[in-house]
Order: C-alpha cells, then structure tokens, then sequence
C-alpha cells in the first residue's frame, strides 16, 4: 500500500531550467581547477608520479609505485586511466593529459547524479499528489525538474570542488558510486526501458568500484541494494545480483580485503569530523533531513532507501577511514538526490532563507576574493597585500588578462542570476538551489583563475624543486632518502632531476642527495655518511615546516 505522498506541486512549478544553461553551467564547473594548473600535494603530485612511469614503461602496471616505492592507495583503475591518456596524447603535457580521463569521470559524476534524480522521481511512491480538478505537475516533467535540482545539488556542496578536479583514486571512487545508483534506479524504475542499458550501467559502477580499491563500498551498497531489488521482484535483480558477486571477487582478489588499502581506523576526534560533515556536505545535509522528515512513511521506498543507504555507507566508511573528506566524498550523490526531494515540500519562509543566506554568504566570498586579488596586483589595500607576503614569501604576482576577463565575467553573470532569481521563476521547483549550485561555481572559477597562480606557489612542490634543482650539479643524479612519492615526483617532473633512492640496488654515483628530516637519525644505515658534507635546508616558503635536507658528495 502506497502511503501518502507529501510534495504538492503544480505544473508551474516544474518547468525546466533551460539545458543550454545547466550545460554551461556544468562546463564552468568542471573545467577550472583540471586546466592550468601544476600538480598538488600530496595524493595528486603522487598520482601523477606513478601515471608517468606506468606511461614510460618502467612501473608496474598491477602495483602502482614511484620509483619503486608503493604507494598507499593501491586503486589501479585511475593510474590505467592517467597513463593510457599520457601514452595516448603526447603531443600534451602529461600533467594536463592525466587531466582529461577525469575531466570524464567528473562529468560522467554530474550526468549519473541527474539521471538517478530522474528515475527515482518516476517512482510511484515519489509522484505529487493529484489534484482533484487537474493542475499536479505532469510526472515526466516533475522527474526532469527534479534531476534539474539533484545536479545542482551536488554542485553547490562544498566539499565537491577541491577532490573532484584531482587526479586522484577518489573521483574514480564517486563516479563508481554514482554510476551503481545510477544503474539500481533504473533497474527499479516501473518504466525502464532497455533494461540491457541498466545492467551495463551497473556493471559500469561495480567495475569502476573493484578496481579503485573500493571493495567494501561495493559490498555494503550492493548487499542491500540488492535486497531491494529482490523485494521489489525486479525481473533483472539475478543478472545485477552475479554481475555484482563477480565484481566484489575481483575486487577482493586485486586489493587483497575488503578495506581499501589506504584505510587506517580511526574512532577519535568526533567534534572534527562532525566539523567536517557540517561543511564538506553543506546545503545538502539540511535538505537531506528534510527530506527524511517529510517523506518519512517512504523510507523503504526506492527513492529515499537508495540514496539514504548511500549516505549512511559513506558516512560510516569515513568516520573509520584516516582520510575522512576523502572518504566522505563518495556520500555527495546520496545526499544530493535525498535533497532534491526536499523541494517539493519546501515552505517558501524556508527557501528564502536559504537563498537570503546564500547571497550574503557567496557576495561575501566574491567580495573577499576579488578584494584580496586586488591587493596582491596593486599593493592596495595594504592589510591583504601584507598578508598574502607574510604567507606566501617570495610569491610574485602576475597580472593575466584572460584570468581576469573570466573571473569579471562570471562576477556578472552572478549579478545578473541574483536578479534574475529575486524578479522571476519564483514557482521552479529546482530555484532554491540555484544561488548556493551558482554561487560555489563561481568561487571556484575565481579561485581557478585569479588566484591560481597564489595557489599553484602553495600548493605545489614545483618552487621547492626548482630552487633544490639550482643546488646540483649538471648532469649529476640526485639520491633520495626518506621522500615520499610526492616529493620524488615532483624532483622528477618539476626540478627535471634523475632521482634514485638510498635504499634501491644502483651503480649510480650521485654528487647531490636530498633527506627528508624524518629519516636523517638512521641515513648511516643506508650511505656512508662520510662521504658526504651537508650543503642546505630547503624548506617550502608557504610552510616551513615541510624541510628538506640537502648533502654534497666529497668522498669521491
């Protein structure tokens, strides 16, 4: 028996947001942040370190490593990705090749996390409520306005942008995820047609997941999701049911457990991590319970069980994990497609709030970005200016004509949205979640494009490696000892230095050899110490803390 529904929408109310719109939107979120950029620290530099050399033919493909040192997060799917990109496209840089393989996976994200707000929405269970005379929304156009509002709703999450354009494990993980909702929705819509195009949808995700070291994901979610499935009497619950169980033992024999690799358990800090859902997850998660209040007699219904399992498996997998934003990421599609359903419920006291708060909070964003930009160009005014030097010594800013065009661009098109949303479309289902969608996508471009020169002297390795590439001799390899993957990546790719470690079989004499601190109280263990003369510390002029230690040869 169906309970009673609690969205009340009229047809005004569903009309679509103009795809050329959400498209250009799309473009303008995914694109910065993947394109010029250098690679950061640390997991994405050391991602890329051992893309190169699976490209190059000198790392294994089946144990993703840096100069033969494994790294911690052993998915081998995104590596495959980054180095068959580098084979193919030589004629790019191998830092921007590596980029477009997750230009893909971002996209193919966005694209699941609408479809999947579509078909739940076409479940019975999730229709409005029909009006006696006419005038409900048509189902076909209340899903479309609905999936509309789910994309915008992962957009608008904070914690999306940083992870989202790394290229890093994660992003193939939350396209994984997104895709096996994906392909559960449609196995469990009433009016799936193709239902080839669902199982290879799911085959798709479960794929992806067992082999990005996503093996308990993959267990948890298509355990229950399965049982749904089953439940419900979907007629291809034992197709999906062996494609899934062949997934799982493939993933389990590749990453030999059912946690990923990388995971280290942690049950301290709850005020951190509570932190940190608040924020990363923000304006989901008030939407999301919303959600489950309001249509709290559906909860077994497949519009909310699916996306709330979701949830609740990203969660918990991040509260154990030892990267928990990163862990957390693979719960945004859940949480977005619970918030879409908060819509239709929604008083119009509470969607001004949120678009109230929305503006002052994103205007205040773009008035402190473009403020502190200004300063870093002219000097004025000189309280920023002071502190962009203090916290970044040495930084030179350089003023690009095109950054600014599209950093003033967006500001306007920000302008105009904001007005456009105050004067008309009050009805839309989806208008409560275009300011806080808009308003994280501009920060973004600015950030990508105005200070992205502040950020890539920050974030990167490339300034430590160049300065420590002036200290060595020319022609001379350089000995590492006690790096990690990231910091021998970066004297590689950005220093244009032959690295060998302490600790590797080599004939190799090198004149120059670089220690990390950490190692430096049993560096006698591996080299003969008196061979050697200190020369400098190297430290990163955006944190001091991160030191290297520099030595010269004089033995020989």
């Amino acid at each position: 028996m169906n309970q009673p529904t609690p969205a009340i929408v009229t047809q005004a109310a569903v009309r679509r947001l103009p795809r050329w719109a959400l498209l250009l939107f799309c473009v303008a979120y995914v694109l910065p942040g993947f394109i010029g950029r250098e690679p950061w620290k640390l997991a994405d530099v050391a991602a890329f370190g051992a893309m190169l050399e699976m490209a190059a033919g000198v790392g294994p493909w089946l144990q993703p490593a840096v100069l033969g040192q494994p790294l911690t997060d052993a998915a081998l799917l995104p590596y495959w990705l980054g180095a068959i990109a580098i084979q193919a496209l030589p004629f790019l840089e191998p830092a921007f090749a590596v980029r477009i393989p997750f230009m893909g996976l971002l996209a193919v994200t966005l694209a699941a996390v609408w479809y999947t707000v579509y078909h739940l929405a076409r479940q019975p269970a999730a229709q409005p409520v029909a009006f006696a005379f006419g005038g409900e929304a048509h189902p076909t156009d209340y899903a479309r306005a609905l999936a509309d509002a789910g994309l915008l709703a992962i957009v608008a999450c904070l914690g999306l942008a940083q992870l989202s354009h790394e290229t890093t494990p994660d992003l193939a993980r939350l396209a994984g995820v997104a895709l096996l909702l994906l392909g559960a929705a449609r196995l469990l819509s009433p009016d799936a047609h193709r239902t080839w195009r669902s199982l290879l949808i799911w085959t798709g995700g479960a794929a992806v997941l067992a082999l990005s070291d996503a093996v308990l994901p993959l267990a948890a979610l298509g355990l229950v999701w399965m049982l749904v499935m089953v439940t419900r009497r979907s007629r291809t619950a034992w197709a999906a049911g062996l494609i899934w169980m062949t997934a799982l033992v493939l993933g389990e024999w590749l990453s030999g457990g059912l946690a990923p690799s990388s995971w280290t358990a942690r049950t301290d800090d709850a005020d951190s991590f509570a932190r940190l859902l608040l924020w990363f997850t923000w304006p989901a998660w008030p939407l999301a319970l919303w959600t489950l209040w309001r249509w709290r007699r559906q909860w077994l219904a497949p519009h909310v069980a699916l996306p709330l399992w979701l949830v609740v498996v990203g969660v918990l997998t991040s509260a154990l994990s030892d990267e928990r934003d990163r862990a957390l990421l693979t719960a945004l599609p859940g949480l977005a497609a619970l918030a879409a359903f908060a819509l239709p419920t929604l008083r119009r006291s509470v969607s001004a709030l949120i678009d109230w708060f929305t503006l002052l909070f994103f205007s205040g964003c773009v008035l402190i970005i473009w403020v502190i930009w200004l300063a870093m160009m002219t000097g004025v005014p000189a309280k920023p200016a002071a502190n962009v030097a203090k916290l970044a010594p040495g930084f030179v800013p350089d003023f690009g004509l095109l950054p600014f065009v599209l950093g003033a661009l967006a500001t306007l098109a920000w302008v105009w949205l904001v007005s456009w949303r105050v004067g008309r479309h009050r009805q839309a289902l989806w208008k409560s979640l275009v300011l806080p969608s808009a308003g994280a996508t501009l920060c973004w471009l600015l950030l990508m494009t105005l200070w992205l020169p502040l950020l890539d002297f920050g974030r990167s390795y490339g300034p430590l490696s160049r300065r420590i590439a002036t200290l060595v001799p020319p022609g001379s390899c350089v000995m590492a000892d006690g790096l990690n993957a990231g910091q021998l990546t970066a004297l590689r790719y950005h220093g244009r230095l032959n690295v060998v470690r302490s600790d590797a079989p080599n004939d190799a004499v090198c004149r120059v050899m670089v220690v990390s601190p950490a190692s430096q109280p049993t560096l006698d263990q591996r080299v003969a110490l008196t061979d050697w003369a200190y020369q400098a510390s190297v430290s990163r002029l955006t944190d001091s803390k991160e030191t290297l230690l520099v030595y010269r040869r004089i033995g020989r």
